[in-house]
């Protein structure tokens, strides 16, 4: 009786979209080594690329963004108006540094330089496959970077240069505490949280208590 053994898992389709014909015939050498994947079509200008991935609803597609006539980024937006746009790996010359952010605006999921290793394309696809972004560690850093000073300049809020000690104390004028319930609270002395009150107006440019009151009143009620 001859052994059964469960089919293997139809390969994922990749289409390619490149206006060089080598660079075409190498990555689809690339990819269709792989056990799990393979190309199913290839276009060397965005409008045979659009097209062809109407129609052949690829698993996913490696994306140049430079391209005769309408440019990479374009074609990954347009592709942003079907009704299930693949996954999409750029795969590019270009300095990531300037371009990833903007392909990755535009609607790719993964951007890899032409000079990495074929193994890092590989793994970049299988991670776009599964939903997942991918690019490199120094775009990562790059982005995280850029998240956080523009959170601190959307903020724009002085209440950043206080201290963690200081914003408990600010919620709670905020709340309706005085001084003197504060300092019980936070088993504080009185001394303690009036020198808190103290830097508060300082860092905050406030001239006297009321002004605290109102601007701690006034941010407790932006945080509801």
């Amino acid at each position: 009786m001859p052994d059964e053994t469960d089919p293997a898992p139809p390969r994922r389709r990749i289409f390619l979209v490149d206006d060089h014909p080598l660079v075409r015939e190498g990555l689809t050498k690339l990819i269709n080594q792989e056990p799990d994947l393979c190309v199913c079509a290839e276009a060397e200008d965005a409008g045979e690329a659009f097209a062809g991935i109407v129609r052949t609803q690829p698993d996913a597609a490696v994306v140049d963004l430079s391209l005769q006539g309408e440019s990479g980024l374009d074609l990954i937006k347009r592709l942003q108006s079907l009704a299930r746009p693949p996954p999409i790996l750029v795969l590019s010359m270009h300095d990531e540094a300037f371009y990833a952010e903007r392909a990755l605006r535009a609607g790719a999921l993964g951007y890899v330089m032409k000079r990495e290793t074929s193994g890092k394309i590989i793994a970049a696809l299988r991670q776009i496959l599964l939903g997942h972004v991918y690019v490199s560690a120094a775009v990562a850093a790059q982005a995280a970077e850029k998240y956080l000073r523009r959170r601190t300049a959307a903020t724009g809020s002085p209440l950043d240069s206080l201290t963690d000690r200081e914003l408990e104390v600010f919620r709670r004028i905020g709340h309706g505490q005085e001084n003197r319930s504060i300092s019980e609270d936070l088993h504080l002395s009185l001394k303690t949280v009036q020198t808190h009150c103290a830097h508060i107006k300082e860092k905050l440019g406030l001239e006297n208590a009321t002004a605290l009151m109102r601007e701690a009143v006034r941010w407790v009620e932006c945080q509801r």
